[in-house]
C-alpha cells in the first residue's frame, strides 16, 4: 500500500512539473515570419490561394509549423496583396524552411502550375517578408475565438515607425510595460505582437488584432483613448515621440486560413 502510495505522489508530482514546463514553453517569446505577397493583378488572386492552399500549407505542415494565417485587404486599392503569417518554433525552424521546401516532392508537384507561370505573366511583382520577435508581453500567436467558434471575423494589421532604434527599441518596452493589458481591457485582441528583426521599415513593430466587424473595433478604439491606465502611460517621459509613423490596414481571412 505505501508503494502504490508512493507510485501515486510521484506520478502526480511529475504531472504537475509537466504542466510548469507546458506553462513556461507557453510563455516562450516566438518569431514569426509575415509575409506579404504584392500581386500582380485581381486575376492571380485564386491561382495565388490555390498554391497556398494546396502546396504551401500543407508542406509547412509537413515541416511542423502551424498554425498559418492567410489573409486579403478588406478593399484593396488596385492588384490586391496576400498577406501570410508564420509562427515558428525557433529561428533554427526558419532558416531550413526553404530548403526543406526545395527537397519535399509533394510540395513541388502540388506548386508546379504556381512555379511555372510565364516570366511575362508573373503572379506577383514582388514578395516582401519581416521577421519578428514577439514581445515579452504577448508571446505567442493567438488562433481567435471567433475562428475556433466559426464566426465572421475582422483583423487590423498595423506598423509603428521610429525614427530611430533607440525609440523603437523604447516603443517595444511601452507595449511590455503596460499598453497590452490596457488593449485587453478595452476588447482589443490582439493575433501577434512583435518587433521587427528584419523588414522593410525598419525600426518598426508590427501587431495584428482581432473583431467581430468593424463596429466592434470602433468601439473597442474609442475606450482606449481615455483609459485611465494609458492616460498614465502616454504621459511618461520617456515614451513621448517613440513613432514616427504608423501603416494601418483592415484585413479578412481567406476560407482555409488557420487563423
Amino acid at each position: 500500500m505505501m508503494r502504490r502510495t508512493a507510485i501515486l505522489t510521484a506520478f502526480s508530482a511529475a504531472l504537475v512539473l509537466t504542466a510548469g514546463l507546458r506553462a513556461d514553453h507557453h510563455n516562450e517569446q516566438q518569431y514569426l515570419e509575415f509575409r506579404t505577397y504584392h500581386l500582380s493583378s485581381a486575376a492571380e488572386l485564386p491561382k495565388v490561394d490555390t498554391y497556398l492552399d494546396q502546396g504551401l500549407l500543407p508542406a509547412l505542415e509537413r515541416q511542423g509549423i502551424g498554425p498559418v494565417g492567410v489573409f486579403t485587404e478588406q478593399a484593396p486599392e488596385g492588384a490586391p496583396n496576400v498577406y501570410l503569417l508564420i509562427p515558428l518554433s525557433s529561428i533554427e525552424q526558419f532558416s531550413a524552411m526553404q530548403g526543406k521546401l526545395d527537397a519535399d516532392a509533394a510540395y513541388q508537384t502540388a506548386a508546379a502550375e504556381y512555379f511555372n507561370t510565364p516570366q511575362k505573366e508573373p503572379r506577383f511583382s514582388r514578395i516582401e517578408s519581416e521577421l519578428l520577435l514577439s514581445f515579452k508581453a504577448f508571446p505567442r500567436a493567438h488562433v481567435p475565438e471567433q475562428k475556433k467558434q466559426g464566426k465572421p471575423r475582422l483583423f487590423e494589421l498595423r506598423s509603428y515607425e521610429s525614427h530611430s532604434e533607440k525609440m523603437g527599441a523604447v516603443k517595444v518596452e511601452m507595449f511590455n510595460s503596460g499598453e497590452v493589458p490596457i488593449f485587453l481591457d478595452c476588447g482589443i485582441q490582439p493575433v501577434f505582437m512583435g518587433r521587427v528583426l528584419s523588414g522593410p521599415k525598419m525600426p518598426n513593430l508590427t501587431y495584428m488584432t482581432v473583431y467581430s466587424d468593424e463596429d466592434h473595433l470602433k468601439e473597442a478604439w474609442s475606450k482606449f483613448g481615455p483609459h485611465p491606465d494609458w492616460q498614465k502611460l502616454k504621459a511618461v517621459e520617456k515614451y513621448q515621440g517613440t513613432v514616427s509613423k504608423i501603416h494601418k490596414t483592415l484585413l479578412t481571412p481567406r476560407p482555409y486560413s488557420d487563423f
